[in-house]
């Protein structure tokens, strides 16, 4: 069965603004923050947000913890990764997610998806992401964590 060209992004992260990034397994070096793909039939993007954290993280999110931040990123597919969607998509659309956790703490990830884990300060989580919409999604975090400018400092 393909994969349908529409995903979500969750950053997760602490008041203090510090970023849960996963490795992924079959890209050693690749760091992201949660990401997945909605499933068929599962039109509901939150739901797919919510599994995606269950699944890679361990973590048990619920819906108002999980905030949708109104942005949609489309981007094309790495060719090596086009064979999973259905013959001639190039494309990908994101929808980005936020999930403030109350403090750092240990996941269980699935170890056929992620290899390792870290919690990083914001600006150097952003800096690691390989993925541009997910380093622009963590540049964010603090506007997006802290709306009426009450940011966390270093």
């Amino acid at each position: 069965m393909y994969k349908i060209p529409r995903s979500v992004l969750v950053v997760i992260h602490t008041p203090d603004l510090q970023v849960l990034l996963i490795e992924r397994a079959d890209w050693p070096g690749f760091w992201q923050s949660v990401t997945g793909s909605v499933d068929a039939g599962e039109e509901d993007l939150l739901l797919t947000a919510l599994r995606e954290v269950r699944e890679e993280t361990g973590l048990q999110a619920n819906r108002p913890a999980l905030s949708d931040w109104g942005i949609e990123n489309r981007f094309e597919i790495y060719g090596n990764r086009r064979k999973r969607y259905p013959p001639g998509t190039t494309h990908n659309t994101e929808r980005v997610f936020g999930l403030m956790v109350p403090e750092v703490a240990p996941v269980s990830l699935a170890p056929a998806e992620h290899t390792a884990y870290q919690w990083l300060p914001w600006d150097e989580a952003a800096e690691k992401c390989f993925s541009w919409s997910n380093r622009e999604a963590i540049l964010l975090l603090p506007d997006k964590a802290h709306p009426n400018g009450v940011s966390a400092t270093r």
